[in-house]
Parts: C-alpha cells; sequence; structure tokens
C-alpha cells in the first residue's frame, strides 16, 4: 500500500527480519552507540580543581527535546585542555545522562563559543550516521522504554558510557533512508513546535485580557457603570455567597461512605474538576480553591461530595457570576495580590479577601469573552497533544522499517 504527500511516498514494509531490537526490514542492520558515534562525557564541575578562564557551558536542564535552552547557562573555569576537549561544535549531540535519561537536542551554535559539563554526552558520528536520525531514535527508544535496560537506577537514574555505547540501534540500508526519515520526523517536530509557540502566544493574550477585564482597566463595548470593592465576608454576611472549610477525610470514611465522593486539591484545575471517583452530572455552581491555588470553577456534581481538608468551597447564591468570581481569585492568586502573611495554607481564599464586583451583566461579559479564550486555548492544546500522537506513531513506523520512505 502506497501513500502520497506532496513532500513523501510511503511505501509498507512486508518482509521483516527479527533482530535483538524488534523486527527490521531485510536490507537494514543492527548497529551501537559505540560503533557510530565518538562517545564523550562533559566537564566534570569541581570547583577546587576547576582552573583557567571562564567560559559559558551546558547543564543537563538545558537540553531538552529537540531543543536547547541557551537562557539556562552557567560558567565554569576551563584549562586550555579543556578549552579543546570541550568545546561545542556545531550539529553536535548532546544527551543528557542523568534525570530523563536520553533527552536530547542538537546543538545549532546558538552561542558562538560553548562548553558543557558531565552530565552530558557528546555524540559525533564516526561512518556518517545522522545526527538527527539518532536524535529521533533516542525519543523513540526512551518513550517506549527501551532505555530501562541501559539505564543504572541509584537516587537518581543515569546512562553510563560504558552501557550507552552498547546501545543497539538501527541502521537503514542507504544514508538517502537515513536523511529522508530524519527529515519527515522533522517536520513533524517543525509542527509541534509551531503549534507550542502558538499555544503560548494564546496563553500569554488570555493572561493580558484577564489582567486588563477583571480590574476593569479595559472595559468591553456598551459598559461604563462603576465598580464595587467588596470582601468575601461582606458578600458571606449579606447572602450573596457561602464560604466553607473542607474536613478531614481518611480512607476508613472514604471506604464506609461508597457513594460520596471526595475532592481533593489535585482533583481541581484548570476551570474544571478532574481525578475525583465516579462519573458526576453537573447542576449547582460553585467555586472550589485548595492550596495549591485558588479561584478553580466547577459545577456542583448531583453525587454527593466532600471537600478535603485542604480545599473548601463558595456555593454562589445571587448577584455574581460564579465563572466570573473564579476567574478574578485565579487573577489575584496569580499576582499574589492577596494577603499571603499566614503560615498555613496561605493560597486558600479567606474571608477578608477583597474582590472587585462589576453590574452583573458585565461580570457575565467578562467572563464569556474569557471562557472563549479558553475554549480556543482547549482546542489548540488538542491539536498539539494530537500532532505528538501522531508524530510518534509515524516515527516507531519509520524508526522500525515497518513503513518506509521511496
Amino acid at each position: 500500500m502506497e501513500v502520497n504527500e506532496p513532500r513523501a511516498k510511503y511505501l509498507s514494509s512486508h518482509e521483516l527480519q527479527p533482530t535483538e531490537i524488534g523486527p527490521l526490514p531485510m536490507d537494514w542492520s543492527v548497529s551501537t552507540v559505540g560503533d557510530e558515534f565518538h562517545v564523550q562525557l562533559g566537564k566534570m564541575l569541581d570547583t577546587e580543581n576547576n582552573v583557567g578562564v571562564p567560559k559559558p557551558f551546558l547543564g543537563n536542564r538545558a537540553v531538552q527535546w529537540g531543543r536547547v535552552d541557551v537562557s539556562d547557562i552557567g560558567e565554569i573555569r576551563m584549562s586550555p585542555s579543556d578549552l579543546q576537549r570541550y568545546r561545542l561544535a556545531n550539529g553536535d549531540l548532546l544527551v543528557c545522562e542523568g534525570g530523563e535519561v536520553g533527552r536530547s537536542a542538537i546543538w545549532r551554535d546558538q552561542l558562538e563559543e560553548c562548553y558543557y559539563q558531565k552530565a552530558l554526552h557528546r555524540l559525533r558520528a564516526k561512518r556518517g550516521y545522522s545526527h538527527d536520525l539518532m536524535a529521533a531514535v533516542l525519543e523513540q527508544f526512551a518513550r517506549s522504554g527501551k532505555l530501562q535496560n541501559y539505564v543504572t537506577q541509584t537516587s537518581i537514574a543515569h546512562l553510563p558510557k560504558e552501557k550507552f555505547v552498547a546501545l543497539p540501534i538501527p541502521m537503514p540500508a542507504t544514508k538517502d533512508e537515513q536523511r529522508w526519515i530524519s527529515q519527515a520526523i522533522g517536520d513533524a517536530d517543525a509542527l509541534i513546535d509551531s503549534l507550542e509557540q502558538l499555544l503560548a502566544k494564546k496563553r500569554q493574550i488570555k493572561q493580558g485580557a484577564m489582567q486588563e477585564l477583571l480590574t476593569g482597566k479595559r472595559r468591553l463595548p456598551g459598559f461604563d457603570g462603576g465598580w464595587t470593592m467588596a470582601k468575601i465576608a461582606a458578600l458571606e454576611s449579606r447572602g450573596i455567597l457561602e464560604l466553607s472549610r473542607g474536613k478531614v477525610i481518611s480512607k476508613k470514611s472514604i471506604a464506609g461512605n461508597p457513594g460520596e465522593y471526595p475532592i481533593y486539591s489535585s482533583s481541581v484545575h484548570n476551570n474544571g474538576l478532574f481525578g475525583c471517583y465516579g462519573s458526576f452530572m453537573f447542576d449547582e455552581e460553585l467555586i472550589t480553591w485548595s492550596v495549591d491555588g485558588g479561584g478553580d470553577f466547577f459545577h456542583r456534581p448531583r453525587h454527593k461530595f466532600s471537600v478535603t481538608n485542604v480545599c473548601g468551597y463558595m456555593r454562589v447564591r445571587e448577584g455574581i457570576s460564579c465563572k466570573f468570581l473564579a476567574m478574578q481569585l485565579q487573577q489575584q492568586h496569580s499576582t499574589k495580590s492577596f494577603d499571603y502573611q499566614t503560615k498555613a495554607h496561605p493560597s486558600v481564599v479567606r474571608a477578608e479577601y477583597s474582590v472587585q464586583l462589576p453590574e452583573l451583566s458585565e461580570q457575565t461579559a467578562i467572563a464569556q469573552v474569557l471562557s472563549d479564550m479558553d475554549a480556543d486555548i482547549a482546542a489548540t492544546e488538542a491539536r498539539l497533544s494530537k500532532a505528538r500522537d501522531l508524530k510518534q506513531a509515524m516515527a516507531q513506523a519509520l524508526l522500525t522499517g515497518r513503513v518506509r520512505l521511496v
């Protein structure tokens, strides 16, 4: 079966041979990292013994999947021999030795001069194996768990050089096929990168809109009335809302009340409810909060529920948009404009907190605008998730030769 696309032609492969890394095409072979690459760990960070001139260096955290974060740069003293041994060259493949082992990226001369530390392996091809292909293989092996047999597990996982060089890797039949596979996976990575940038931009725009709309700095068309400042306690005393804290819930009490669903701090997130037991039908509006953050909105489940002691809830009675109030509490927590002086659970909403309230119609309009932004962000997140899943499936097919590029 063939599938034609503008930039590639795919052909399913039926003739496969068994290998130590799984079935591969008959004309492919298996090599090892050590046979294909010069592998070298970086400079040891030893303050007492490091001498020479200070130079910028990359640590483990700077190497992310497919990119190098040059904002996370340190400085280390390097001797003349160090300068020659550990200097990065354009195209070097950097692989994390510790932490998330195998996480890799290619150095693209993001800085004029840079070095690297011991928590990273540097790979340079001996006989032309594609660095881009090797990065794709490492990501696929890491995602599928194939690297685990080569990891030394102490308090932190490590990929020692002696095990890394023994790692078997697929060897496509020709250099051209290596390049085609790398290019196809690279195109998928470019799509993912563009969606990540779009998502970051939309989140930034939404955050700016929250800062302006939820404080009255910018008004929606048709609204010009005044805003009032009110404390949560005052709103509660007027019967507009009900403020309540959760209770301690033991495993024994959960087992004894199978129809009651506990809501933990981890269950409240992103304007929704997740991580709780059972399925929920929604009716009455509530705002919940937890020690992890403030002002998450959801509808109360019809099922009986209990809010745990690290959470709380606010039931809105009348005169206030629940969504607007939840968003304003979220915004104030994100900017830390509340009083954070208490030591215990500083992010839990307290009765003395103050909120700004326009007329109900303006509250509803603002909440709708921000909810539409949330929906747009969620749609982009879904596209990004789908692109990542498709990329992984495509990489699995191409790197095992089940699908060939011709």
